[in-house]
């Protein structure tokens, strides 16, 4: 399990850690028929228990158009497996005394002090002021009414696209500055809709760190945990190390174009920017499982952790449609990270307490804090991306025997 670019974690047989050794080749096995298939292009699967790695391993092919064989050490845009990072950023700010949840985001961000939300009066969109402001909490459990252009067909999400929210040519205070130009699509507080709230935040944390966010990351995230590959562009010497999706969808669908990492862009997105390997991820997903340490680096406090990942919805309703799609019956939100509330209704299975999410291009991830155990499958195949979610879920929790 040796990487010479950097830390990793230990290894151990999957039996030495409660894991059926066959029901873990089994796992290989079905990506590699999925592969043999051409429906999907390569991955990297990692699984770890108890600290330890009991399967990291490649498949398939780095590149479809070259054929260049998949690597352990493969670069993949994560899209918004960003998120999580961002709000452990956060998280480490309000630790330090630097800001409150309760905090509106207009404290940080003057530009939100205005917000309206657009109304349906009538059959009419009219604008009306927010009962209540945005605060930082808001934006970290996605219920600050912000939204994403792709997400649905109301006046605001087309407003959204109308002005290409999404660029990545402009800063993250011009995208701050014009998404708070931009009417909600609901009263803060009120509903759960995923959004743009980690790209504010992501500002948020640049003007309380004085830092870029892509700088904060890298000081206070990235180098004290080992994640030496992790960031908003890759490095020209790394650019033979990035995976790639087919040119086409192999199922005919429209294939989504990546974001070019291999460029410097002038937007580094908290809700989807960032690249990374499957390693990277794992110390990431370890810090967290250990409840804010790894290596002997604390960043974050146990309870913190706890408080981050346990649900901060209670009551308040998930938006029907894709909002809903993406968050299964059974499940919460906490502060960055979808949580299991129930041993049932989900139709995968989990531990209660456990939490995921994953990214636009395929990448995904989950922890078990009561089996002591996580796992991380990255590949580039946005199109397939929830079904691949499913299946390796349902293919980790089968090869738990102890």
């Amino acid at each position: 399990m040796v990487d010479p670019r950097g830390k990793v974690l230990p290894g151990l047989s999957p039996d030495q850690v409660g894991l059926c050794p066959q029901r873990t080749n089994r796992v290989m096995a079905v990506l590699q028929a999925e592969v043999d298939r051409q429906r999907l292009p390569g991955a990297v699967v990692l699984i770890a228990r108890h600290g330890k790695l009991a399967l990291f391993d490649s498949l398939g092919a780095l590149d479809p158009a070259t054929n260049s064989p998949m690597t352990r050490d493969a670069i993949f845009r994560i899209y918004s497996m960003t998120k999580p990072i961002v709000s452990v950023a956060a998280m480490m700010l309000m630790e330090q005394g630097q800001l409150l949840l309760n905090d509106p985001v207009a404290k940080y961000l003057p530009e939100y002090a205005m917000q309206k939300v657009a109304h349906l009066v009538d059959g009419a969109v009219q604008l009306q002021a927010v009962r209540q402001a945005a605060t930082l909490q808001d934006l970290l459990r996605h219920t600050a009414g912000l939204t994403y252009e792709f997400m649905g067909n109301a006046s605001v999400q087309r407003q959204y696209a109308q002005i290409r929210i999404g660029s990545r040519g402009r800063s993250n205070a011009e995208l701050s500055h014009q998404l708070a130009a931009l009417p909600l699509l609901f009263e803060p507080g009120t509903v759960w809709e995923y959004g743009r709230a980690t790209d504010v935040l992501g500002r948020v944390v640049e003007i309380v760190s004085g830092q870029t966010l892509g700088a904060y990351l890298q000081d206070h995230i990235f180098k004290p945990l080992g994640m030496t590959d992790t960031g908003f562009s890759v490095p020209p010497e790394q650019h033979a190390r990035i995976a790639e999706p087919f040119a086409r969808d192999p199922e005919g669908g429209v294939q989504m174009r990546l974001i070019d990492v291999r460029e410097n862009a002038a937007l580094e997105s908290g809700g989807g920017g960032l690249a990374s390997t499957a390693m990277d991820y794992a110390r990431f997903l370890q810090f967290m499982l250990n409840k804010g340490e790894l290596d002997g680096v604390r960043l974050l406090g146990p309870r913190t952790v706890e408080f981050m990942t346990a649900d901060h919805l209670g009551e308040i309703p998930v938006n029907s449609g894709a909002s809903r799609a993406l968050l299964p019956p059974g499940h919460g939100f906490g502060l960055g990270v979808a949580v299991r509330k129930n041993l049932g209704v989900a139709s995968v299975p989990g531990s209660v307490g456990s939490y995921f999410w994953g990214g636009m291009a395929g990448t995904t991830f989950f922890v078990d804090p009561a089996e002591d155990l996580f796992a991380v499958l990255m590949l580039q195949a946005p199109n397939q991306r929830e079904y691949y979610r499913m299946l390796f879920r349902d293919l980790v929790y089968a090869t738990l025997i102890d």
